[in-house]
């Protein structure tokens, strides 16, 4: 039988770019997503050892062995976690820091570096408590329960969030408006606004606002 060949221009031509996603990939994806969600709502609030592989993909809707399919172990479960929940963190503050420099009209300094560091402490209260605020509580609590190698991957992604206090804090002390020093500063701000995941209670009268200005009546010395 003979053997027909297409021409080359008759060829049909491949698409450019990444190819397009099945609907088995994107869900996949979605699949992936829930777990991540539910892994860390559950991790938060039972604890890591306390809960389970079957406990997550029940509460996800799988069968208890699907989330294997996803992720090696509920190690590798808590790693995505933490990931998800720095990347998470690092997007939200970079969308919170440009809206806040598009209403600038000629502050000075010291009011622009005050109103950016109510601005960062606002949106690192909102991470903590807000909406969809299990994440980062549990890379707080869960923090043993990573290797060494996930521990310098969550590490260096912190010190990004981080390394954006580092100059509006140093403009403030410039200011003489911070009397610490700006590395010991830091880290007390953020012993003392993670610590607010384990009391903060959204029913009670207490707002995000209220805790954002109580924070900087404490940290800054006066208003500019």
């Amino acid at each position: 039988m003979p053997v027909h060949t297409l021409s080359p221009a008759a060829t049909p031509s491949r698409p450019r770019g990444r190819p397009r996603k099945t609907v088995a990939t994107l869900d996949d994806g979605n699949r992936r997503r829930q777990l991540v969600t539910g892994a860390a709502r559950l991790f938060r609030h039972q604890g890591f050892d306390a809960t389970s592989t079957r406990d997550i993909a029940a509460a996800v809707g799988m069968q208890s062995g699907s989330p294997f399919y996803h992720f090696k172990s509920k190690g590798a479960l808590l790693f995505a976690v933490m990931q998800e929940g720095m990347g998470g963190a690092i997007e939200r503050q970079a969308k919170a820091i440009a809206a806040y420099q598009s209403l600038q009209k000629g502050e000075l300094p010291e009011q622009y570096s005050y109103g950016l560091l109510a601005v960062l402490i606002k949106n690192h209260f909102d991470i903590l408590l807000g909406p969809g605020s299990d994440f980062i509580p549990v890379m707080l609590y869960e923090w043993r329960s990573i290797n060494e190698r996930q521990r310098a991957a969550i590490a260096q992604l912190q010190a990004e969030y981080e390394a954006v206090w580092i100059p509006v804090l140093q403009a403030l002390f410039d200011a003489g408006l911070l009397k610490a020093d700006v590395k010991l500063a830091r880290l007390l701000i953020f012993g003392a606004l993670n610590w607010s995941a384990q009391w903060f209670d959204r029913r009670k009268e207490a707002s995000i606002d209220d805790l954002t200005a109580a924070a900087m009546a404490l940290f800054i010395q006066e208003r500019p």
